[in-house]
């Protein structure tokens, strides 16, 4: 029986658990990281890659993205979205259920699994989404990160809007449930305010702070009431972050994506639709009080959210314009440019993207560079910069809110279980990754 496939990573720059900056050698065995130090003899057979320049980070984990898969599948699928990941240095995800059928019975969660186990070149994890009838499900279905409820911008059997039935799931089992928080009262009165218009920017005030912090203030109030574990997606909001600065029980988490920390309501005039998101793009002073919150641990990690759509939807009128963009390419290079920038730094771009998910989410061994975890690796290059190009992308989709913008940690090499699943721009189609699973 032959001995398991070593990888030997020379003179990278690493983080190391602590934060700490070292330039070191990482050796892999099968699956495992087994040694890192400043200098490891190779052992035969071992595949070498010389990392002299580029700097070692754990791979990111993504812990909200729609792939669309099944049912979508001419937005994007599992195969081409995971070729994205890869190429973002993206190694593990967690999808959401708002898939056609959707993921809300044992049964869809394991057809996705299964999808997932033949195309997927990454890890991957499904969440199952609550709707007023699968409770049992809810509190049975495994395996899987938690329950996604819908409390607005949503229609269909995934809106939860009522208190009553949002208070029936809290009030039963102990699995982390993940709002998207928004009130839909709010929303829809807010729809006939501004009815007629056809300016994407309006999106921002029909789906205002207001609506995201009275349906944040209802999420906050039954975790209190039960104890339950609660994580609350895409926070966009100043007033959000300012609840939980106040008011954050231990058990309580929350996320920000790229694009509500990088843009805001002036993105309307220069990408029109391709803007348009739910929750919405903010003010800049948004942006500002996310920012901190984020680095002051407030907001725990970085999420995507990509929710591609085609440039065919995209181009219609609003409001019959749908609402997601894409990130899995981009949201690494993004936060590493602004920690060059001196924004952050690249210990704390690591800890958001991966430790700190693989920590809220009890996914073991995974997000530090570490003996004993798993060897979801990806090598970036901080010393030259390029801009986002719609031609080099692999989501199926084909755009980005951020093209043109010139940036900086581009992935050179993106390894899933100590194998190279990308190198150089080459995408290595035979990998696959592995299910997560969840403490």
């Amino acid at each position: 029986m032959s001995s398991p496939k070593s990888l030997l990573i020379r003179q990278a720059r690493l983080i190391l658990p602590n934060g700490e900056l070292m330039i070191g050698d990482v050796l892999t065995q099968g699956r495992q990281i087994v040694e890192v130090a400043s200098k490891i003899a190779p052992t035969t057979p071992t595949q070498e890659i010389d990392a002299q320049g580029l700097t070692l980070l754990p791979g990111v984990i993504d812990p909200q993205v729609h792939f669309r898969e099944p049912g979508l599948e001419y937005k994007e699928d599992l195969f081409t979205a995971s070729c994205a990941c890869a190429k973002g240095g993206v190694t593990s995800f967690l999808e959401m259920p708002n898939t056609r059928p959707l993921t809300i019975t044992q049964q869809a969660l394991d057809d996705k699994l299964e999808r997932a186990s033949n195309k997927c070149l990454v890890n991957y994890g499904f969440f199952i989404g609550a709707t007023a009838e699968n409770l049992p499900d809810l509190l049975l279905a495994k395996p899987t990160p938690g329950i996604k409820i819908f409390m607005g911008s949503m229609h269909g059997d995934l809106l939860l809007d009522e208190e009553e039935a949002l208070e029936a799931i809290f009030a039963q089992g102990k699995r982390l449930i993940a709002v998207h928080a928004e009130d839909q009262q709010r929303i829809k009165q807010r729809r006939q305010e501004f009815a007629g218009i056809d300016n994407p920017a309006v999106h921002s005030q029909i789906q205002d702070n207001q609506a995201a912090l009275l349906a944040t203030q209802l999420a906050l109030k039954l975790s209190k009431k039960y104890q339950r574990r609660l994580h609350i997606l895409h926070m966009s909001t100043a007033e959000e972050a300012e609840l939980l600065r106040q008011d954050k029980p231990s058990w309580v988490t929350a996320e920000v994506t790229p694009q509500h920390l990088l843009l805001n309501t002036s993105a309307y005039e220069k990408i029109g639709t391709f803007a348009q998101m739910n929750p919405p793009l903010r003010s800049l002073h948004d942006n500002e009080i996310l920012w901190q919150a984020l680095k002051d641990g407030v907001i725990d990690f970085i999420a995507t959210d990509h929710a591609p759509h085609t440039l065919e939807e995209k181009a219609q009128t609003y409001p019959n314009t749908p609402s997601g963009m894409p990130g899995v390419e981009t949201s690494l290079p993004l936060m590493l440019t602004e920690a060059m920038a001196g924004r952050c730094t690249v210990a704390q771009v690591a800890n958001w993207m991966s430790k700190a998910v693989a920590v809220a989410y009890g996914i073991p061994n995974k997000g530090e560079i570490t003996p004993g975890y798993d060897a979801d690796l990806v090598l970036v290059d901080l010393n030259n910069y390029r801009p986002v190009k719609r031609e080099e992308l692999l989501s199926k989709c084909g755009w980005s809110p951020f093209e043109g913008w010139n940036l900086t940690g581009w992935p050179v090499t993106t390894i899933v279980g100590g194998e190279i699943v990308y190198d150089k721009g080459q995408v290595n189609t035979q990998i696959r990754g592995q299910a997560l699973t969840f403490s």
